[in-house]
């Protein structure tokens, strides 16, 4: 497959800028115009999750600690994430983007894509840069004005995601095979989504140090030469805007980590929070009708040393109590002195306790009272019921934005 792909653009990606900090300025208008940065953790030394352009321009980037962004601006307002807020938005996108086709992807809270192949006929009609621009309206009509999102349209995910972000703040652009030529010979490698630290280095072994070299490049020599994989052919579909990304992929694992808040804490107390994250882990589990067999626990000490302990199951698990009293019992092992924890569940399937309930009447009575639980709490807030061993740990383990993931939206 040698030529571009000529067909119409009719993939949009839809990405909100400095979603989080912009969601804070709509949100509070006195912090309109001026440097904000979202932290999870509102100390000194935590790191940002995302700024807003105002901070930008001082020369702020997303993962500066906050006292090495407060040097460079020191106006800067540190404001720690409210991620309901940040749901809500998501939700508000998600609705708008559903009115112009059924087939619509969330790739994060904060970025979505529009496929046009499956819209109706009056809206596959109509020009899509004019729907993207609609959309950006809808957004300040809808959510507030403060808002502004980057609109990139192209014939493959690719393409369309590079569109969105040619020129941001608030930037509509398409990329076709008429102008792709000018558009990568204005980025660098690196500007390419997956093209970061080992694949530039492999890009370069053989000789191409830019988008347009990569462009120029057979497809030989990217499959044999630089990935040694199909995964050069799929890069040379992809530059020429051929699809290959719209792959559903199934969830592999289900975790949470969690820094504590501050050095000393006892034994007992670092278990509350190891509980406290077990029951996240449980509830997001069972929101995807995931059971486990592997469950894994870390720890990172204030010297930097790395320690984990696992265990498989023979039989699979989703319940907040099966989770915690496996996890406790492999922390027994866990050194002292520590500064951040965490747990994993892997080897997923689907929930199989309907299955194993019909021979085992405390499964069935477990099943009930967690699937009793889990309703109150998706109908009243999360955590509206929780064991009492977790009581106060809200205070300290709050849910982070998710960003990779939209699966617990």
């Amino acid at each position: 497959m040698n030529e571009f792909n000529h067909e119409r653009p009719l993939i949009m990606h839809i990405d909100l800028n400095s979603c989080f900090a912009s969601v804070e300025q709509q949100a509070r208008p006195m912090l309109r115009g001026r440097p904000v940065a979202i932290v999870n953790r509102r100390t000194d030394t935590t790191a940002l999750v995302t700024a807003s352009y105002e901070a930008k321009a001082m020369g702020v980037k997303v993962g500066m600690k906050l006292r090495e962004a407060k040097i460079l601006c020191p106006d800067i307002i540190g404001i720690e994430s409210d991620p309901a807020k940040y749901r809500f938005v998501y939700h508000k996108l998600l609705d708008i983007m559903r009115d112009y086709s059924a087939h619509v992807t969330m790739k994060s809270i904060d970025e979505g894509v529009i496929d046009f192949h499956d819209s109706t006929a009056a809206i596959a009609g109509r020009d899509l840069a004019d729907i993207g621009y609609e959309i950006k309206q809808r957004l300040k009509d809808e959510i507030g004005v403060w808002m502004r999102c980057n609109v990139g349209i192209s014939t493959n995910r690719f393409l369309a995601k590079t569109a969105a972000g040619l020129h941001k703040p608030d930037g509509l652009d398409v990329i076709t095979p008429e102008n792709i030529q000018d558009v990568l010979g204005s980025l660098k490698l690196t500007d390419l989504t997956g093209i970061a630290g080992r694949n530039e280095k492999r890009l370069n072994s053989v000789g191409i140090f830019t988008p347009l070299q990569f462009l120029a490049a057979d497809s030989v020599t990217l499959h044999k030469m630089v990935f040694a994989s199909v995964v050069g052919d799929w890069w040379y579909k992809r530059l020429r805007g051929w699809e290959v990304d719209d792959v559903a992929t199934d969830i592999k694992r289900v975790g949470r980590q969690y820094v504590l808040e501050r050095f000393g804490l006892s034994y007992d107390q670092i278990l509350q929070r190891l509980h406290h994250l077990c029951e996240s882990v449980g509830s997001r589990m069972r929101g995807q009708h995931k059971a486990a067999r592997g469950i894994y626990v870390y720890a990172k000490t204030l010297d930097r040393q790395y320690w984990h302990a696992s265990h498989m199951s023979q039989l699979p698990f989703c319940h907040d109590q099966t989770i915690y009293l496996q996890a406790q019992q492999l922390f027994r092992d866990a050194p002292t002195r520590l500064r951040e924890i965490g747990i994993h569940c892997y080897e997923l399937q689907d929930d199989m306790d309907s299955q194993l309930s019909l021979f085992n009447d405390q499964i069935v009575r477990e099943r009930q009272v967690t699937s009793a639980i889990d309703d109150i709490n998706a109908q009243f807030g999360e955590r509206t019921i929780h064991s009492a061993d977790t009581l106060n740990t809200g205070t300290y383990v709050k849910q982070k934005i998710p960003f990779g993931s939209t699966r617990y939206l």
